[in-house]
């Protein structure tokens, strides 16, 4: 486990583990209720206790879990119901930076965003394509132009697990196809539809999951 959280998870330390425990929460892993050992989790991450306290700390704010007196920490989750609202909201974010997209885009990100789509038809699931997929939307949102749309895109993939396709594998590479053909013919409305169908997808497609799964 340690390697994992060291690996495959990039930014700080108390970043990983904050994502580390936001996905297995948002993923059902952690079910609702719940309680968390702050010492269970220091010795499984191989970290000391203050980051991990930070961790807790935001995903409290973020309505995730709920810390007691004594460092209680138990887990309020989220319902298939409000996961699939949280992927709806990304999923408007989405639409409109693909929109802008089609507007903007610069020769360059259209090649970057072809070779990715083309990595993508051959990458198993996994770690990489996890990373893949990431990218090209990556290269979408910021192509939009608009600084201030990639705040928001960041604030609502807070409260999507950004392991999902390992939980769900819902890639389809069809929809990135048609996004990058999109791009090229410049038709915004039709790249829109796209992103935001594309990104619905995976939230009932989760959510669905998580239905299956609940009180396992």
């Amino acid at each position: 486990m340690r390697q994992k959280l060291a690996v495959e998870i990039g930014g700080t330390v108390r970043q990983r583990a904050e994502r580390e425990l936001r996905d297995r929460i948002l993923t059902g892993a952690l079910p609702p209720g719940s309680r968390l050992d702050l010492d269970q989790i220091c010795e499984e991450f191989g970290i000391s206790r203050t980051p991990v306290r930070e961790a807790l700390l935001e995903l409290s704010f973020q309505g995730l879990v709920e810390i007691a007196p004594r460092s209680r920490v138990t887990v309020i989750g989220a319902t298939p119901e409000e996961t699939l609202d949280n992927f709806a909201i990304l999923a408007t974010l989405s639409g409109k930076a693909a929109e802008w997209a089609a507007k903007r885009i610069t020769p360059d990100a259209l090649k970057e965003l072809a070779d990715i789509a083309e990595a993508l038809s051959v990458t198993p699931p996994g770690p990489a394509l996890i990373d893949a997929n990431w990218r090209f939307h990556h290269v979408v949102n910021t192509s939009a132009g608009v600084p201030h749309l990639l705040p928001l895109l960041r604030q609502a993939l807070r409260l999507i697990p950004s392991n999902f396709l390992a939980v769900i594998p819902v890639h389809n590479q069809r929809e990135h196809d048609d996004m990058l053909d999109c791009l090229r013919e410049g038709d915004a409305a039709r790249a829109r539809t796209v992103a935001e169908q594309h990104v619905l997808a995976a939230g009932e497609a989760l959510s669905a999951w998580l239905r299956t799964h609940e009180g396992a």
